[in-house]
């Protein structure tokens, strides 16, 4: 019996009523094409159930149809306290969504990279080999050489947070302190007056914005002094700097805390210790991550528009690829609070 035919490209230009080169072009990933016929070509290809040659469309474009996310922490995390954080924490899984909305349609694939300082030098060296066209990369560390190594190698790559040192790299960033401005504004416009802190870690460029733009919000309003502990942006560091506020400072009405899992441990300490949210408590956090709508009550926090961000930075490091020359860009994306329950 005959085998049933599979589809080609003349098939899908077709049922899209374009030419054969334009559904190559757009299949390649050649990014002149019209948006309109851009959207053509890939319903048809979902009609008729091509599947691109990788092999053969690597051979003509020179690229690998893979964009490498990299992770990078100034410890190596070969353990599995890591990996849980991964896949537990809703950033990482909304950054891979904004990614994905991006790459996807384009048959893009995207490589998971969890590098520690010992594996930078390796790294570098694997993108420079062609494991991956480029890369987009959390960078956790402030410190972190990698940014640097990436652009002193000229491998295409854009940056999730501004680098905390002047690197030439493209980025997307949110205005942090602008969103941390926010939470304060909110808990003065409901009256608390003794109103604390939960801050991230003080080497991290995001936490050293949302902690000055907090206390200069707060300063305007006549609070020269703000209680403060320090977590690391998980739940149960979120819920000992909780207790260790409550402990120094038993009568504050109002917290702020860095991320909404840290608001979240916050709100379950505070639940255990007998106070209210928010009637003896108002709690806001940050990110408007699933732990936000998951909070019981739900939780007042500043919007980080994460699945956005990411979606820019894939399109940053498109654009890279298609043209080495680019300009090397930032795109900052304005906060806005979102309120729920807590405050």
């Amino acid at each position: 019996m005959q085998s049933e035919r599979l589809p080609t490209l003349e098939d899908v230009a077709r049922v899209a009523g374009v030419s054969r080169s334009t559904v190559s072009r757009v299949i390649n990933g050649i990014r002149n094409v019209d948006p309109q016929l851009h959207e053509q070509v890939w319903n048809a290809v979902d009609q008729t159930g091509y599947v691109p040659n990788l092999l053969a469309r690597s051979l003509v474009t020179r690229r690998t149809g893979t964009v490498a996310l990299v992770v990078s922490d100034s410890e190596t995390h070969d353990d599995d306290p890591f990996m849980s954080r991964f896949f537990s924490d809703p950033y990482f899984g909304r950054v891979v969504g904004g990614l994905m909305s991006v790459l996807r349609p384009l048959g893009v694939q995207l490589a998971l990279r969890m590098v520690g300082a010992a594996g930078h030098k390796q790294l570098v060296g694997d993108l420079r080999n062609g494991q991956a066209d480029g890369a987009v990369v959390l960078s956790l560390p402030a410190h972190d050489p990698l940014p640097g190594m990436l652009a002193d190698a000229r491998i295409p790559a854009v940056l999730i947070g501004r680098p905390a040192s002047p690197v030439p790299i493209s980025y997307v960033d949110l205005a942090n302190e602008t969103g941390a401005a926010l939470a304060a504004e909110r808990l003065v416009a409901r009256g608390c007056r003794q109103i604390a802190m939960i801050s991230g870690p003080a080497d991290v460029p995001a936490s050293v914005d949302r902690d000055s733009g907090f206390r200069r919000a707060l300063a305007r309003h006549g609070h020269a002094w703000v209680p403060q502990e320090v977590g690391n942006f998980t739940q149960d560091s979120g819920a000992a700097a909780m207790r260790a506020l409550l402990a120094a400072q038993p009568n504050l009405d109002g917290v702020f805390a860095a991320n909404d899992l840290m608001a979240l441990g916050a709100l379950l300490t505070l639940r255990d210790a007998g106070r209210h949210v928010p009637d003896d408590v108002a709690v806001i956090g940050f990110d408007d991550s699933s732990a936000a709508v998951a909070a019981r009550p739900a939780l007042t926090t500043v919007r980080h528009p994460l699945e956005d961000m990411a979606a820019e930075a894939a399109r940053l490091l498109l654009t890279r690829l298609d043209d080495p020359a680019a300009r090397i860009a930032s795109v900052i994306y304005e906060p806005t609070l979102v309120l729920r329950q807590t405050a």
